[in-house]
């Protein structure tokens, strides 16, 4: 019985022991859990960057041209009767693909790994499209003026979008050196706008017979800075790369309602430094 107790008590002294030579290592005592919390990456505070951008712009042209058409043929036989302005000229959708180049600047605000942000960013490139169209048709019966109309109607629209700027909220979860995000925003932008309208009325006392062309009505309306505006929504991710420096890979749409419905979709590389 004497042996078990001291043997019991030599055991306990030596445990203490060696519990508290382990109690002097560094990683029992936070320093390397520490170091590892402390690496990670404060996107806390103000950034700007410069940024380019490739993509796509898909114009809607449809029904365009309906407004100044009906303002030219305002208190006319051919648009009381016949409804020109109401023609479907199948303008149709356009797409074309263009480069851009701007930059962004903004504010994070961090809790531990969730960051919130607003930014503004700026794109300058030449995004848009036209569109033309030509129809005719003649009366099939004669109007109230007992003759025949055959009306021919051109018209073309068009738009281009010189400047682009987002103002936006930015949702992000810290990822190690990676900043995947969300955002969600204001858009604005510059553009020149026209369209052209151009209406040939000829007339006949027979529906087969020779037709006399009236004076053609015309008109066009070209806006120069013109501004537009819609809403933004994109993904992205910026990579911390060395100290406050950081690369930047975005996705971007922006819906621009106007005269002319648009859309345009960027793909975006950039290079940022936070302060």
């Amino acid at each position: 019985m004497r042996s078990l107790v001291v043997a019991v008590s030599v055991c306990g002294m030596v445990t203490a022991a060696q519990a508290a030579d382990l109690s002097d290592l560094p990683i029992l005592r936070g320093s390397v859990t520490d170091g590892l919390n402390n690496s990670r990456v404060n996107w806390d505070g103000y950034y700007a960057g410069v940024q380019g951008g490739y993509g796509s712009s898909d114009e809607n042209f449809n029904g365009s041209t309906s407004t100044m058409t009906a303002a030219v043929l305002a208190n006319t036989l051919i648009e009381s009767q016949m409804q020109v302005s109401a023609w479907n000229m199948n303008l149709g959708k356009q797409s074309s693909r263009s480069s851009g180049f701007g930059g962004f600047v903004g504010y994070n605000s961090q809790w531990d790994d969730v960051v919130l942000g607003v930014e503004a960013s700026y794109m300058h490139g030449k995004f848009g499209g036209m569109a033309s169209s030509t129809r005719a048709l003649t009366s099939a019966s004669a109007l109230s003026d007992g003759n025949y109309h055959s009306v021919s109607s051109t018209q073309s629209s068009q738009i281009s979008i010189k400047d682009m700027a987002t103002i936006r909220g930015r949702a992000g979860y810290a990822l190690g050196c990676f900043l995947p995000y969300a955002f969600f925003g204001l858009a604005l932008g510059n553009a020149d706008i026209g369209q052209t309208v151009t209406v040939q009325d000829s007339v006949s006392t027979t529906q087969l017979g020779t037709y006399t062309a009236l004076a053609p009505l015309s008109a066009n309306n070209i806006q120069h800075n013109h501004l537009i505006y819609g809403y933004s929504a994109g993904l992205g991710v910026d990579v911390n790369l060395v100290g406050g420096l950081f690369a930047r890979a975005e996705y971007e749409y922006i819906r621009f309602t106007s005269t002319v419905d648009t859309s345009v979709n960027t793909v975006r590389a950039g290079l940022g430094y936070k302060f």
